[in-house]
Parts: structure tokens; C-alpha cells; sequence
């Protein structure tokens, strides 16, 4: 059950609900954030099917998924947190590894209305209902915007960069980070390769260590056991490779985007999707798989490749996701009818259908199901429905499709064990999943 009642924000309406909810989890257990207690599954163990979360509070309102660890918003104003703890990313200090998977309520935030949560691997971000932005943990890449060679923050800190803007949505990757504001401009920050965040006013963008790294195990390849061990090797040389580039070190805004209304954002590993107002959908960053949908291989922000109108967007570690609504052209004869575009990296089925990986195309299992919002993992995509219904494909691994089985599923497989609940939200991490139900 729950009540409702409207606030008025920098004149738009906002909905503020007070729920009695459920989060449940699955996936990969290797770091706790599943937040399920030892004696369910315990640190190290994966979840092979949706399994609620015990200890936290009966009214959550947002959940969100960071790389390794977990956040959730109350209806409060609170945020909770569980996982990964290496980088204090769950701001309760360097708790010891044995109560990661112990949700407990951010410290610092007492004097916050939290309204939002976002998370990358090594750092985590509360939205404020004033629209300001905190940020903790640790990044040698300037993701916590604040300061030049400012690479910890153990107790949640404000990012002064913002404090004069009415904060909606932040998006991180690997090293950058994007902020989007109630009125529709565009900030960024952080590692700033490939021009995933911008131009940022340098004459001279260049390429990401990374591209190099990985261009030998792009989607045309079929890869081994062993291939694969070869690439993630090489994929950390080149992040070693990467802390000598170039850093953005507090949030500036994104100047090639000035005078362009954008309504959101998606950071993947390290590109970047920008959707715009007027439909036009941008990516930058690296393409070694494909990610920013284009043929136009310039960096920095230019149009993606998609016939059809998007209306949000998701971005996993190297493939990218949009929900798109659809028209006669495209051969829907329903008034509101919406799909998925998937394109990038799909050796793992992550996009959920066949077909050339480089740009955006439809995938046909969903032509009748209606998705209202996309969530990207590193190598698994998840959807929700019109009718509530949720849907997963692509890595099985370590359960994180939830379909009690590792096995991958290459086009979208309906999550019947959640058949009966409400559900409000579903979001994917690296590995993992949470799921917002009502109760």
C-alpha cells in the first residue's frame, strides 16, 4: 500500500510516494551486494532466483545498482547501502569484508533528503531533494568531482562544482562521470578519453589505452576459455595504461551541448549515450564493440544510427540499450507501442537478438510486450513491461538472470518467478540484480 502527495520543484510537479515494499536480489554474491545474510546465501554465494531482502526498511522508494555494491532510497528520505566496501563506497568507513552484505544507512546524510542514488564500482552519489549532489569513496580518475587530485572521500561530501544547479540524474563509468540537471543541461567530469564526456575544450581528443587492449576480441570473434582470460588481462593493462590520461578533476559544463535540452544520460565502461529533447540520441567514447551505434567513427558526441524515436536510455559495460516508441513505419499498429534497441557488445547474447551488433536494431521477441524501462549488466540486459511483466537475457553466469540455471539466454526469457508481484523497479549492476516489489 501507499499514499501520495505533490510537491512543487522548480515548477514541475513531483510525485512523492510512500510505498510498503520488498527488494529482492540475485546474481553474483562474490561482494555482498546482493545484501542477502549468510545464513540465505552469505558473501561469495550467488542467488540463482529473486530472494527478498530481509533488513531493510518496509518503504523503499529507488533502488539502484552500482558495479559491486547496492543503494536504496526511502520513502524518508534515507539511503541504505551494501556490497563492495574496498573504496568506502557504502559510507560507513572501511567496515571489514565479513558485513558487506549487511545493508545499513549511509553516514553523513542525516541532514540530507535523499531522493536519488547512483553508484559506479569505486564511488557512490546521493541526490538531494534541493537538487545538490554528495558523492563518497575512492577514484584515482576524478569521479568524485571534487578537486583537483581530490581521489577519496570516506564520509559523504557536497560537489560545490553543482551546488548553484537543480541536479536530476547522475551517470558513471569506469572513470567518467555525466550529471544532468531539472532544466536539461549537461555536465561532466572525470577520465575524459575519447571525448566521452565532451570536448572539454581541448584541440586534440585522444584514445583510450583500452580501445588498443581490446580491438583483437571484438564481436566478430568467437572466443575461448582462455581467449577470454587473455583479454580481461589485457583490458587491465590498458586501466593501468589509462592513469596517466588526461582528467577532468570537477564537474564543467559540457560546452558542444550549450544550447541542447537533453532528458537523459547512461554511462557504459567507457562510452557515453546522451539523449536530447528533440529525439536525437548522441554517443562518444571508445567503439571497440560497437557501443555508440554510428558509422561515423569521430570522437566526441554525434548522432547514433537509430530509425526509430527513443525515449530513454541504458548502457552496460560495452553494449548500449534504448527504449524506443514505435509507428506505423516501423510497422506497429498500436497507438504508444514501444520496444528495445540493443546494439555493441553481444558476445554473451546481451542484445538480445542476431543480426549485425554495430548499430541499433530492434529485438523482435519484445514486438508485443511494451517496455518501459531497460537496465544493462556487464554481459546481461533486463527489461520491465506496460503490464509488469519482466524479462532477462543474455549471461547467465553466477544466476544473474534468475532463471535457477547459468545458462545464457539469447533472446528475452520471461522471469516467471516474479509472476504474481507488483513490481515497481528492476536495475542491474556488473553482475547483479535488485528488484523493487510492493507489497
Amino acid at each position: 500500500m501507499w499514499r501520495s502527495r505533490e510537491l512543487l520543484k522548480s515548477g514541475a510537479v513531483v510525485v512523492r510516494r510512500r510505498w510498503m515494499s520488498t527488494v529482492m536480489s540475485f546474481g553474483d554474491g562474490s561482494h555482498g551486494a546482493l545484501g542477502l545474510p549468510t545464513t540465505t546465501v552469505g558473501i561469495g554465494v550467488d542467488s540463482y532466483e529473486p530472494t527478498p531482502i530481509p533488513s531493510l526498511p518496509s518503504d523503499i522508494l529507488t533502488i539502484h545498482a552500482g558495479h559491486y555494491h547496492s543503494l536504496a532510497t526511502t520513502s524518508q528520505g534515507h539511503l541504505w547501502a551494501w556490497g563492495r566496501n574496498n573504496e568506502a563506497q557504502l559510507g560507513r568507513g572501511l567496515s571489514g569484508r565479513e558485513t558487506w552484505n549487511e545493508p545499513k544507512r549511509v553516514e553523513g546524510l542525516e541532514n540530507v533528503k535523499v531522493c536519488a542514488a547512483f553508484a559506479s564500482g569505486v564511488v557512490s552519489s546521493a541526490v538531494g531533494e534541493d537538487g545538490s549532489v554528495w558523492v563518497w569513496g575512492k577514484s584515482k580518475r576524478g569521479q568524485l568531482g571534487l578537486g583537483k587530485d581530490v581521489i577519496e572521500a570516506v564520509v559523504p561530501s557536497r560537489v560545490e562544482a553543482l551546488s548553484r544547479e537543480n541536479i536530476a540524474k547522475v551517470s558513471f563509468g569506469w572513470g567518467h562521470a555525466l550529471a544532468l540537471t531539472v532544466d536539461g543541461k549537461l555536465f561532466g567530469w572525470g577520465y575524459y578519453a575519447d571525448g566521452r564526456i565532451g570536448n572539454m575544450g581541448n584541440d586534440r581528443l585522444e584514445s583510450s589505452p583500452l580501445d588498443s587492449a581490446a580491438i583483437a576480441f571484438s564481436n566478430n570473434t568467437q572466443l575461448t576459455s582462455s581467449d577470454l582470460e587473455v583479454a580481461e588481462k589485457k583490458v587491465l593493462q590498458g586501466m593501468k595504461e589509462e592513469s596517466n590520461m588526461p582528467i577532468i578533476w570537477e564537474p564543467r559544463l559540457v560546452e558542444e551541448l550549450r544550447n541542447v535540452q537533453v532528458v537523459d544520460i547512461a554511462c557504459g565502461l567507457d562510452h557515453s549515450l546522451v539523449l536530447c529533447r528533440d529525439g536525437v540520441l548522441l554517443s562518444s567514447g571508445s567503439n571497440v564493440y560497437g557501443q555508440l551505434g554510428r558509422t561515423r567513427q569521430d570522437l566526441g558526441f554525434f548522432p547514433v544510427d537509430i530509425d526509430f524515436t527513443p525515449v530513454s536510455v541504458a548502457a552496460g559495460v560495452g553494449h548500449s540499450l534504448a527504449i524506443c516508441e514505435l509507428d506505423e513505419s516501423d510497422g506497429s499498429d498500436t497507438v504508444g507501442a514501444t520496444n528495445i534497441a540493443s546494439w555493441g557488445w553481444n558476445q554473451s547474447s546481451q542484445l538480445g537478438r542476431s543480426g549485425p551488433a554495430n548499430l541499433p536494431a530492434l529485438i523482435d521477441t519484445l514486438d508485443e510486450e511494451n517496455p518501459v524501462s531497460v537496465s544493462a549488466g556487464r554481459a546481461h540486459s533486463i527489461a520491465l513491461t506496460s503490464k509488469g511483466d519482466m524479462w532477462v537475457w543474455g549471461s547467465g553466469k553466477n544466476g544473474r538472470l534468475g532463471l535457477s540455471s547459468s545458462v545464457d539466454e539469447v533472446e528475452p526469457f520471461y522471469l516467471d518467478s516474479l509472476e504474481g508481484f507488483q513490481i515497481l523497479q528492476a536495475v542491474s549492476g556488473f553482475d547483479h540484480n535488485l528488484v523493487l516489489v510492493a507489497e
